[in-house]
């Protein structure tokens, strides 16, 4: 059961529902969650959003690369680039996502991607071009910890968009590419549009009483291929 009622899935083959693979090894998934939102803070408040989101992604053992609010269909939302370690090999995956919560709901849209055999090259190249001393940094979403760094994985400028040119078929690259593209294309369910906005996690504006509206279960016309 999904509220989103528009997803160009051009390029993307269905593996099961709500769940779409293409041919450069990317994972697009949606998903519906009728419960009060569990992110750390209001999106108006950007830094202590921030914060705790890296914080979440520390203690997963990964890091936060970018968390910014912005909006998906004209509903507010947060969009998330994370990287976590892959467990059974060596190599990174990385997430990008938007996470749209509403008072007592969210929806959120991910794109994965992880390292194939090959790993680390594009830290290797562009720390060969900015020098050891100027590639890593401190993170900038610090949440209080006195190095910036919350632990998990390492901030670093090898994540930045401005290198994505370099490295095309680098799964951040794919990932940060296909969210920029679907992004648009997403539209939401009236109803799901209507509920109250979300004010922060366990808000009294977000009463557990309050019945959730009906969403229709999700179908194939649902969601669109471009010209379709």
């Amino acid at each position: 059961m999904t509220p989103i009622s528009g997803l160009d899935l051009t390029g993307f083959t269905e593996r099961e529902p709500g769940v779409w693979t293409d041919a450069a090894g990317l994972v697009l998934s949606v998903h519906f969650f009728p419960l009060i939102p569990d992110l750390p803070a209001p999106l108006h408040e950007a830094e202590r959003l921030g914060a705790g989101l890296a914080q979440l992604a520390a203690g997963a053992g990964g890091g936060l690369i970018e968390a910014a609010p912005g909006s998906v269909d004209g509903v507010p939302a947060v969009r998330q680039l994370v990287k976590m370690p892959l467990g059974s090999r060596p190599g990174q995956a990385f997430l990008g996502s938007w996470t749209v919560p509403r008072a007592q709901s969210s929806t959120v849209v991910k794109v994965q991607a992880a390292e194939g055999a090959t790993t680390g090259m594009r830290e290797a190249m562009i720390m060969a071009q900015v020098g050891p001393a100027a590639y890593f940094r401190p993170r900038p979403y610090a949440g209080g910890q006195p190095d910036g760094q919350p632990g998990g994985l390492p901030y670093h400028v090898g994540d930045d968009e401005q290198w994505d040119e370099q490295f095309p078929g680098h799964p951040l690259t794919l990932v940060r590419a296909a969210l920029r593209r679907l992004t648009p294309t997403i539209t939401f369910d009236d109803r799901f549009k209507a509920q109250p906005p979300f004010g922060g996690p366990a808000t009294p504006q977000s009463p557990p009483s309050q019945s959730l509206p009906h969403l229709p279960p999700a179908r194939r016309g649902w969601f669109r291929r471009k010209g379709a």
